[in-house]
């Protein structure tokens, strides 16, 4: 479900929305009440270093072996 990043045209707020589907109308302003917003555009997101493991969380990478 992606979270959208809008500023409200009338009062100039930014806020977040989740939209649980692409069909959804934008959202009215939560400070001003009033519809008429605009998507920003935002940074992606970003993965931690490692190997996804498939149950939602990351392995840490493996260590070179060092020479002794």
């Amino acid at each position: 479900m992606p979270l959208y990043e809008y500023r409200c045209k009338h009062c100039g707020s930014e806020f977040e929305c989740l939209m649980l589907s692409p069909n959804e109308p934008e959202p009215a302003c939560p400070c001003c009440c009033k519809e008429g917003v605009e998507k920003l555009m935002s940074a992606g997101s970003i993965r931690p270093q490692g190997i996804p493991t498939g149950a939602g969380g990351f392995k840490p990478p493996a260590c070179a072996p060092t020479g002794g």
